[in-house]
């Protein structure tokens, strides 16, 4: 087949991409290797959650000010859901609920980890680990608590092994938004009409030297230029090959931003008690040392009967080897750290469901983190290459919203219109 620019993968970042190159009156197509669009959004409806709607991956719009996914779903029409609104929250320390006293100091604890943050970029190594801002608040009683926050349950990765300098470029600050029913729902819903888009077609090989071809199990697509917007985890794997070879320059950015990983599970109830606390309820309790895993839960989202829980990092790593069951057995054991029999009584010994994005062989992951000193890779891996005739685009190449799927949107536009200059 012939087109004039060929998008490999259907995620947010492809759609956006394949959106603004028919909005120039471009012939795109997209190559999907999985047998759906959206990538990482996608909207299940689990039996074992009784068929409601449940986000395997991506939840909200974060930063909803200068999402443009979220305009997007205004002008569509769509239903968005406030969470912050929507949620309380409950803090625990050894055990018990915190104290006002200990909230106040809590709620101030961000503004002093990101004051401590910026003057370690601004006086230290250029681009020193994220952990290093914790250790030098070695008396403040919740910096490890708000690492463990930014780092392994947001940016799904350890403290030490994450860039300072990538993560002060991508402050999530702001409203995150859930349309109605669901962030993949949404997405498959809104961002594919219209679009040429192939499904069960996993790209094999790209040839760049000269005119594009993209070889896939059905055939080869020739094309002026490509834009490649699969994960680094494919990518870094060798998954596609490339004649000629990428650069040693895009090879070292694939190696600078590997894939973190983030893992929900979810423990439904098995009689009526609710441990005391609202629906909506976000749970999560005072880290007390480095490295301690800690998993977040929300509880009782929209009245349903189960409670889902968040850990990224080594942490999630260590659990996808070990199994569902040790998933499961971890998830308990945490919520036993502050209710304690109670639970058992409620929640059986297997979880109702686990995510595996680790072993989804088109993602490999959640989304990419920055290695320390290397918070400039994600730019490097945008830049065109043979004149636009290569380009790599997603939430990996984002600056400002990257492993969102607002940077990947905005990501995909760019590249759309880089490959039509």
């Amino acid at each position: 087949m012939e087109c004039d620019v060929v998008v490999v993968g259907a995620g947010v970042a492809g759609l956006a991409a394949a959106a603004t190159l028919k909005e120039a009156g471009k012939r795109a197509l997209v190559l999907e290797a999985s047998g759906r669009i959206g990538g990482r959004a996608w909207t299940a409806h689990p039996e074992a959650l009784g068929g409601a709607w449940f986000d395997m991956g991506a939840i909200w719009f974060h930063a909803a000010e200068r999402n443009p996914l979220a305009a997007i779903a205004r002008k569509a029409g769509e239903t968005l859901l406030r969470s912050d609104d929507m949620r309380q929250e409950r803090t625990f320390v050894d055990g018990r609920l915190a104290n006002d006293a200990e909230l106040a100091d809590y709620d101030g604890a961000w503004a002093r980890f990101t004051a401590k943050a910026d003057e370690l970029l601004a006086s230290g190594p250029p681009d020193p680990p994220f952990a290093a801002v914790a250790e030098h608040l070695p008396g403040d009683a919740w910096a490890l608590t708000v690492e463990s926050w930014e780092g392994p349950v947001i940016c799904a990765v350890d403290a030490a092994d994450f860039s300072l300098a990538d993560w002060r470029a991508n402050p999530l600050t702001g409203s995150n938004l859930l349309p109605d029913g669901g962030i993949g729902a949404f997405v498959a819903r809104r961002l594919g009409a219209g679009l040429d888009i192939r499904l069960n077609a996993p790209v094999r090989h790209i040839g760049w030297d000269g005119r594009v071809s993209v070889e896939t199990d059905a055939g080869t697509v020739h094309a002026e230029r490509c834009i490649v917007t699969v994960s680094t985890g494919v990518l870094a794997d060798g998954v596609i090959a490339f004649a000629p070879k990428l650069p040693e320059a895009v090879e070292e950015c694939l190696a600078a931003l590997p894939m973190g990983l983030a893992m929900k599970v979810v423990l439904r109830a098995e009689g009526p008690d609710r441990l005391d606390l609202p629906r909506h309820c976000l749970l999560d309790r005072r880290i007390e040392t480095s490295g301690e895993p800690m998993m977040i839960f929300q509880c009782w989202p929209f009245g349903r009967d189960y409670v889902q829980g968040w850990i990224g990092g080594g942490a999630a790593w260590a659990l996808a080897r070990e199994g569902d069951a040790a998933a499961a057995d971890f998830a308990r054991a945490e919520l036993r750290r502050l209710f304690g029999g109670r639970v058992d009584r409620l929640f059986g010994a297997r979880a109702a469901l686990v995510t595996h994005w680790e072993s989804d062989p088109w993602v490999r992951g959640a989304y990419a983190y920055a290695r320390p000193g290397w918070a400039a890779a994600r730019a490097r891996l945008a830049e065109p290459l043979a004149g636009g005739r290569l380009i790599f685009a997603g939430e990996a190449c984002h600056e400002g919203l990257a492993g969102t799927l607002g940077g990947a949107w905005e990501s995909g536009e760019k590249a759309a219109r880089l490959a039509m200059q």
